[in-house]
């Protein structure tokens, strides 16, 4: 039978868990609740699986000593990260098809941060208060369902009971169908890629997907606006990935001078860790993105604008900030353990980025060829200089060729 894993917090939210334990129950789950309160709980709390003592332990912590310091975000923190290690724990152990939680801010943080912790198809619901705000910090880069609870988290009343009870329907439902078809993401027997896009990369991804759709590929392509590169990132490390074609690298060049779709400083770096093949090129590194014209910082007034849309303006990257990026390149490149292979096109690295085109600008590009060439000298990354455009057909089915020969070749290598 599938099991939900129940993480709350049983000091402040007992009655509500046991309640969700029961419509579990009814709904033909297994369950198993995690405590993640900091205090005692009231007697009439239900009993917990795994107690709270237990979750701070895992961390390393003792619970009477985070009670009695009294400094509540160290002691969130510290029962966020021993529920993390505890979940982790069970899923490895095939213990757990499902998690479901519920509660307010802390609580929400709590149990966000193990679900984002357990790989992409994991079920993952969040029943909070904070849910109708800005959910990036609590979503990041998971696949968690989240859903307002409208009402605190305080009682069961006429509306939490709807609430609540169709979270609990949701969680054992996914519970059940993750226990029979959870190796559905692994693309049914299919080799696994990430592919990374943008409007102006859009015929480069269209030509290559359709060449390794060709070879026998399962290809998930995401779109470079920070949270698709963070996507890619996670995929990555959860080992759910043969191979990554990273055609649009852009999200650097907005992490380097202060876009709005920045991935953050690990982009580029999970795939490398786990020595996938990768296979590059700096799809969209001539632009940085803005929202709309008005939102441009007014110390970018003189650079190269492009209205691409009405809520979105690029600006010319500038040969310093090429050079910049090649050199962020290739040092995140040449520390790959796995296969890297580099594709630079000669004639334009984005739709925009063409001969008559408004960035044109080849002095720039061959700035950041440049750095990118003295950066992997002497490493294993190989560079591959070519003269084509980068939405050209034949360079994109190149690079989808090269990467399919580095995923069979590491496969022979793995092969006993």
């Amino acid at each position: 039978m599938a099991t939900v894993v129940l993480v709350g917090t049983l000091d402040t939210k007992g009655a509500e868990y046991a309640w969700l334990r029961e419509r579990l129950r009814e709904y033909g789950s297994d369950t198993l609740l995690v405590d993640t309160g900091i205090l005692p709980p009231p007697a009439q709390a239900p009993a917990p699986d795994v107690t709270a003592d237990t979750v701070a332990r895992a961390a390393g912590h003792d619970l009477a000593e985070l009670r009695t310091a009294g400094e509540r975000g160290a002691a969130v923190a510290a029962m966020a990260d021993g529920v993390t290690e505890v979940v982790l724990d069970l899923h490895r152990k095939g213990e757990l098809h499902a998690v479901l939680a519920a509660g307010g801010s802390g609580g929400s943080s709590i149990a966000a941060q193990a679900m984002r912790a357990l790989p992409i198809g994991v079920p993952k619901v969040l029943v909070s208060t904070m849910a109708g705000g800005d959910v990036a910090p609590y979503v990041g880069s998971s696949d968690i369902t989240l859903m307002y609870s409208v009402v605190d988290i305080s009682g069961i009343n006429a509306v939490s009971r709807q609430v609540l009870g169709n979270a609990a329907a949701a969680a054992a439902g996914m519970a059940r169908r993750f226990e029979r078809n959870h190796d559905e993401l692994a693309g049914q027997g299919r080799k696994v890629v990430a592919a990374t896009m943008f409007g102006v990369t859009t015929p480069a991804i269209d030509a290559a997907r359709a060449r390794l759709d060709q070879l026998g590929y399962e290809v998930l392509v995401f779109h470079a606006t920070g949270a698709g590169g963070r996507a890619v990132e996670k995929l990555a490390s959860d080992g759910l990935l043969d191979g990554v074609l990273d055609l649009t690298t852009t999200e650097l060049a907005d992490e380097l001078v202060g876009g709005v779709l920045s991935a953050g400083p690990e982009r580029l770096t999970a795939a490398g860790r786990a020595g996938i093949p990768q296979v590059v090129a700096p799809g969209a590194l001539d632009m940085v993105n803005f929202g709309p014209a008005s939102t441009v910082p007014p110390h970018f007034a003189d650079r190269t604008l492009l209205v691409h849309n009405p809520t979105v303006t690029l600006m010319r990257t500038t040969a310093d900030e090429m050079a910049a990026l090649g050199t962020t390149l290739g040092h995140k490149l040449a520390a790959a353990r796995g296969p890297v292979e580099f594709f630079w096109p000669l004639r334009g690295v984005s739709a925009v980025d063409v001969e008559g085109g408004p960035f044109e600008d080849p002095a720039a590009d061959e700035a950041g060829l440049g750095a990118l060439r003295t950066t992997v000298r002497g490493s294993g990354v190989r560079l591959h200089e070519v003269d084509a455009h980068i939405n050209d057909a034949e360079f994109a089915v190149t690079m989808a060729d090269r990467l399919d020969e580095l995923i069979t070749a590491r496969a022979l290598k793995r092969t006993p």
